[in-house]
């Protein structure tokens, strides 16, 4: 009772603080820290994804991170979101038809660029020659990304999560982390205790996030013999039961929950004081597609509750 209390208290503060701060039209002048997360190797990122009670909470970008002026899946688009303060890249990789790994949600280009048709029926060469549209089918002067030149970029400044979509073999995209010596930004999602195996086998060293969603996934997981601090626990897109979620936590395993979709627009209608909610409850990563907004409360958050790392500088 008394720590719903203090939550209830907490929420009405910052709903306060934002609408003053919004009033005045210097939230973010308030709230931006321009820190990254600067992560040297896997037994660093093995510690600072490992949950404990002062654990640093995150915004991870979908796709990205894509807003106007700014495609999904584009480097220029990860820079512009890691200025504002630290986080999580969500990307997604793809194959062309010369073998080369990509940037992009989609199998067609139609969407997201002033191409046409399946990537996959195109080469690096002609993909480098498109440009890619921001959310409300702008074209802007960015290219699509390889995977390296992402991985490349992101040293010293983020973590990526790797969406690998469907016909994009493992081994090519490990093989690109180990040429950029990435292991220790770089996560592998997976969607089963199956594809987790299969990424664990292929690379022990490598975190993964796989989805947790009861306590039997993650005895699935365990009985597979995955390490608990080379895992993420994705634990879905509405707010997961808090027994499961510190059950998680016993493990020293952090937790994303996707607001993208319902929860996102919750926020949206209700007040962006949501995300604190979110946090509160025991999300440790937010996965959104508003991460200015939910950014900038988790900003509050952290300095109100004077939360540091050794690894944003």
């Amino acid at each position: 009772m008394h720590h719903r209390i203090n939550l209830i208290l907490f929420v009405t503060f910052i709903t306060v603080i934002f609408a003053s701060c919004f009033r005045s039209g210097t939230s973010s002048d308030v709230l931006t820290n321009n820190k990254n997360l600067n992560l040297q190797t896997v037994e660093e990122l093995y510690q600072f994804l490992t949950y404990d009670e002062n654990r640093y909470p995150l915004i991870s970008l979908h796709r990205g991170g894509p807003t106007t002026g700014y495609p999904e899946n584009a480097i220029e688009t990860f820079a512009f979101n890691a200025s504002y303060r630290p986080v999580i890249v969500e990307c997604d990789v793809q194959l062309t038809k010369d073998s080369a790994l990509i940037l992009m949600h989609d199998k067609n280009l139609d969407r997201t660029s002033n191409g046409s048709g399946p990537l996959d029926n195109k080469t690096l060469h002609e993909l480098k020659n498109l440009r890619l549209k921001d959310p409300n089918g702008k074209l802007t002067p960015y290219r699509i990304p390889t995977l390296e030149e992402a991985l490349s970029w992101g040293k010293g400044k983020v973590i990526f999560t790797l969406d690998v979509k469907q016909g994009v073999p493992y081994d090519l995209v490990i093989s690109a982390i180990r040429k950029q010596k990435a292991e220790g930004y770089a996560v592998i999602i997976t969607y089963s205790a199956d594809q987790a195996t299969v990424v664990h086998n292929l690379a022990p060293d490598l975190m993964l996030s796989a989805p947790i969603k009861n306590t039997a996934d993650l005895t699935r997981l365990n009985e597979r013999d995955i390490p608990d601090n080379r895992i993420i626990a994705f634990i879905g897109t509405r707010e997961a039961d808090r027994t499961l979620i510190e059950h998680i936590h016993g493990h020293g395993i952090m937790c994303i929950l996707g607001t993208l979709g319902n929860l996102d627009r919750q926020a949206k209608q209700k007040g962006d004081q949501l995300y604190a909610r979110f946090i509160e409850n025991g999300a440790d990563i937010l996965s959104t597609d508003r991460p200015l907004e939910a950014g900038r409360i988790l900003d509050f958050y952290i300095k109100k509750r004077n939360i540091t790392s050794k690894f944003i500088q």
